[in-house]
């Protein structure tokens, strides 16, 4: 807008005009600031929730890590179970004869 134009403008307009749209102004500000602050809360938010599900993700490795470890580990109780009462049939069979 031109110099000459706002100065055309100038005698049309009150202060009320210019106190309302300050106003508007200010509110917009504020706007912009809790926008600002919600921004920010949210990032952080987000920061945090990521930094949770990181060690949520290494928990779940060490549990699945942990459940392989027991089932190796309970197939081989199994196999040497099975291998005594294998041996304990032969002597009762042989036993037996």
């Amino acid at each position: 807008m031109s110099v000459k134009a706002v100065r055309e403008l100038s005698p049309e307009t009150s202060s009320d005009d210019f106190v309302s749209l300050e106003e508007k102004v200010y509110r917009t500000i504020e706007l912009l600031k809790a926008a600002r602050e919600a921004k920010s809360a949210t990032e952080r938010d987000a920061a945090r929730v990521r930094e949770q599900l990181e060690l949520r993700e290494e928990e779940v490795e060490s549990l699945r890590s942990e459940i392989t470890g027991l089932r190796r580990e309970r197939e081989d109780v199994k196999s040497r179970v099975e291998k005594i009462l294998r041996q304990i049939d032969d002597l009762t069979e042989e036993s037996g004869d």
